[in-house]
């Protein structure tokens, strides 16, 4: 089948659906949008509209119906899902029988088996044992032997030690638990024991598996990822250079992204700065190979203050950000970059058709996340109506939103606040603080909840970081 000849189901919502419907019409791919109640107003529904007509537009009760999906993909004639981020993007099953199922389709993403082995934290670690990547000191698979326990542990503290940690800390944690359950910290080694003996049992209780996993926590540290793309025979992997994403909310959800990871040739490190940045794209590369890696992907890294850095995990889908590392790349010396135009394409079987030393990168790139929250009381999410947004758009950024510029915009409840991404290009770290803090004090945001209080947004917070962007 001809690339040209596919139709891609486009199974998310709100602005990374605006950018899937907008790949798609520069490969020249036909495609369908859903959509909930709660976002009849967003953005996606009117450039489905706009772009496709009403053929192309079905309202769903939810986003996570996997029987709903499947069966627009069928009403519509769609060859092709594309999970965007969140839902189903790393759902190995629902990828398995997208692809499985008797009207077989195509997931846009890795295949299923990729994201299954990748998806498991314990395996990837092992994986990159076996190759020499550095991962989070600890163990790589669950523990039922007490005195074996007590060893990793005490290998731990005494690495901590020699890192210069003042107060080190181990965790404990029920290996078959998720969602912070069955976790505990442990600052003294005389304590571990029976700390141990407690999760252990509580293990046995709630999951039927008394494995236990024991981690370092690594408490100061800059959060870099590696941007990989790759075709699907697995075997020719790139890289789009790194990110640095550290700096967060307080519950840890990104809210500013830098690309490159770090910037040695204006800001002085107290390590070898570039060597981090060429050993964890070199890392994730060989680990891409080994897995015969078959679309884009993001290898997570921890990097303590002496410059070590440690794997943390491996996401198989598009990120957020992916902007803001395609907004400094280059192919053939071409700007332009569409990250998710290539994950389409390579995703319907196109050959990458670049190496990586086709892929040069200019200047430094921020992706500044606009959401109506408060970050001074916990970054807690703001309900209301949007009444005023705009921007003066200038060839230096890019904005990507699903909010109406033209008319009020209530913000549904039922989905996080994201307003916008907005992704700004200078020339040096210099130009792009600068035109980081224009932009922001330019814009225009403003809006009313139902007790006539004023929008809260994190603007603010977004220009007082800037300042600090790239330094440890």
């Amino acid at each position: 089948m001809h690339t040209k000849d596919h139709k891609v189901l486009v199974a998310n919502r709100g602005e990374i659906a605006i950018r899937i419907v907008q790949a798609c019409l520069k490969l020249g791919l036909d495609f369908v949008c859903v959509h909930t109640a709660e976002d009849a107003a967003s953005g996606h529904v009117r450039i489905a509209r706009e772009k496709g007509g009403e053929k192309s537009l079905y309202r769903v009760s939810s986003y996570q119906d996997a029987n709903e999906l499947l069966a627009v993909a069928d009403d519509s004639g769609a060859t092709a899902i594309h999970p965007g981020y969140g839902f189903f993007a790393e759902d190995y099953r629902f990828a398995r029988r997208v692809a499985q199922r008797e009207r077989k389709l195509i997931f846009i993403g890795p295949s299923w088996r990729v994201i299954r082995e990748l998806g498991d934290k314990i395996n990837t670690k092992r994986l990159a044992r076996s190759l020499g990547v550095p991962t989070v000191p600890g163990s790589d698979r669950p523990i039922y032997d007490e005195m074996e326990a007590e060893k990793v542990a005490r290998q731990l503290f005494e690495f901590q030690e020699e890192l210069g940690v003042e107060r080190p800390l181990v965790l404990v944690k029920a290996s078959a638990g998720g969602g912070g359950m069955g976790i505990e910290e442990v600052h003294d080694p005389d304590l571990f024991k029976s700390v141990y003996r407690r999760i252990r049992n509580y293990a046995l209780r709630q999951f039927s598996d008394e494995g236990v996993l024991i981690e370092q926590r690594v408490m100061d540290f800059n959060h870099l990822e590696v941007q990989v793309v790759s075709d699907r025979s697995g075997k020719n992997p790139v890289h789009f250079g790194t990110r640095n994403c550290s700096i967060q909310s307080t519950g840890l959800q990104k809210r500013l992204e830098i690309a490159p990871g770090f910037d040695p040739s204006s800001i002085t490190y107290t390590f070898d700065a570039q060597k981090v940045l060429d050993d964890i794209t070199e890392y994730s590369l060989a680990m891409a190979r080994k897995v015969g890696y078959d679309n884009v992907g993001t290898w997570e890294w921890i990097v303590t203050r002496d410059g070590r850095p440690f794997l943390m995990e491996v996401n198989t889908r598009i990120q957020v950000e992916n902007g803001v590392s395609a907004m400094i790349a280059r192919v053939h010396g071409e700007k332009g970059v569409d990250l998710i135009k290539e994950q389409i394409r390579v995703g319907l079987g196109e050959p990458l058709g670049y190496a990586q030393s086709d892929i040069t990168f200019e200047g430094v790139g921020i992706e500044y996340r606009l959401i109506a929250e408060n970050p001074d009381n916990k970054f807690t999410p703001w309900v209301g109506r949007i009444e005023a947004f705009g921007w003066e758009q200038e060839d230096w950024f890019q904005m990507h939103t699903h909010v109406p510029t033209d008319m009020p915009y209530d913000i549904p409840t039922e989905f996080d606040p994201n307003l916008a991404l907005a992704i700004i290009w200078g020339k040096d770290i210099v130009q792009v603080k600068e035109r980081g803090v224009a932009f922001l004090d330019r814009l225009t945001l403003q809006g009313r909840n139902k007790a006539g209080e004023a929008l809260k947004s994190n603007v603010n917070f977004l220009r007082d970081k800037t300042s600090v962007i790239l330094k440890f």
